[in-house]
């Protein structure tokens, strides 16, 4: 059942310090308080599944306490290597990882925090990546001639963000637009990894780090939720600050899964259950998942694997009907986009979720 969100104004009092004048430099890049110059960004080929209707959505759209644009995005994001970033990043500091067209890049986590959204460059395509702390949710889009920015809204307490081509607005999580004149569409994603400093660098040890020089003044020591190394705050326990489209006890409120959706079926892997035993399999509707764990980046990965063919963990490896070893991240089966996420925001958004555990 579709509940209304409470309201509360958690980030004006924190989040948002130093507004003045970065408003301004966002204004500037952008046009103002725009309704856009009707650019797109790219749409992907397949819609994904939307588990309710548009209205009920909209009707569902809270505020998150600021104004549009008052959590300002990163439009000119300025980077440092490697060796540079050890001096203010520790092992377990988190990151988002992406690497893409022969780059790799890391936004720590205790940055986006402030931002939510970096509009970047990365391989030659404009991407954005995106960070909502009420959903645990890290995620990549395309976003070819426009940016995108944060509408201060939520649903199901999750980022909704606007893209300055058209003002249309695009829950994170669902990769579709509720609201606007792009409304139904979705957008073209890309894998972001949920990982940590010591892990993504000896990964990609060439990869460059999002600085704090972001034009912003925030106080980036402090995280306002908490904190993930200790993980401490808003990030443990139950509850929420928003009320869930919709309740589901099968695991904690902040238990984290790692979650993939096709127009086939949606399933979702507690993480913790999936780094101790590597593989799991799951049926949703139609569709037949594998979910596989790659330690090296503490991530998991999500397949179909629509004749169920047998797989196992064998050390790092995952080996197949034909007794080849496979790395986790490239099975012979199709690959589906997966993300980490808090349990109560993905089962909000998806109550037909399957639920390994």
């Amino acid at each position: 059942m579709i509940s209304h969100g409470t309201r509360r104004a958690f980030l004006a009092a924190t989040a948002v310090v130093g507004t003045a004048g970065c408003l301004d430099a966002v204004n500037q890049l952008t046009g103002g308080d725009r309704g856009g110059d009707g650019t797109p960004p790219p749409f992907a080929d397949r819609a994904l599944p939307v588990e309710y209707e548009p209205t009920a959505l909209a009707e569902n759209v809270v505020s998150g306490g600021v104004s549009k644009d008052g959590i300002p995005s990163v439009d000119e994001p300025r980077f440092e290597d490697a060796d540079a970033a050890d001096g203010r990043l520790v092992d377990r500091d988190v990151v988002f990882g992406i690497a893409r067209g022969g780059e790799a890049r890391a936004y720590p986590q205790y940055i986006l925090v402030y931002h939510e959204i970096v509009n970047d460059e990365v391989g030659g395509d404009p991407v954005s990546v995106t960070y909502c702390p009420l959903t645990g949710t890290a995620q990549g889009f395309e976003r070819g001639e426009t940016t995108f920015g944060v509408s201060g809204d939520l649903l199901n307490s999750n980022l909704v963000m606007y893209d300055r081509g058209t003002d249309s607005r695009w829950p994170q999580m669902l990769a579709t637009a509720v609201e606007g004149p792009l409304a139904g569409e979705t957008l073209r994603e890309f894998p972001v990894a949920w990982t940590t400093w010591e892990q993504w660098r000896a990964a990609y040890p060439e990869t460059a780090v999002l600085t704090e020089d972001t034009g912003h003044v925030r106080d980036y020591g402090m995280d306002p939720y908490g904190s993930y190394n200790p993980k401490s705050g808003y990030y443990t326990g139950d509850g929420t600050m928003f009320e869930p489209l919709s309740g589901d006890d099968r695991l904690g409120d902040k238990a984290v899964v790692v979650g993939g959706r096709t127009t086939d079926g949606v399933a979702a892997f507690e993480k913790d259950a999936l780094r101790e035993s590597g593989i799991a399999a799951a049926a949703a509707g139609d569709a037949r998942f594998l979910a596989v764990h790659d330690p090296s980046l503490d991530v998991g990965y999500v397949y179909r694997n629509p004749e169920a063919a047998s797989f196992r963990a064998e050390n790092s490896d995952i080996v197949g009907p034909d007794g080849d070893a496979h790395p986790p991240s490239d099975l012979p089966l199709d690959r589906v986009l997966s993300y980490d996420a808090m349990w109560f925001a993905w089962a909000g958004f998806y109550p037909s979720t399957t639920l390994h555990d």
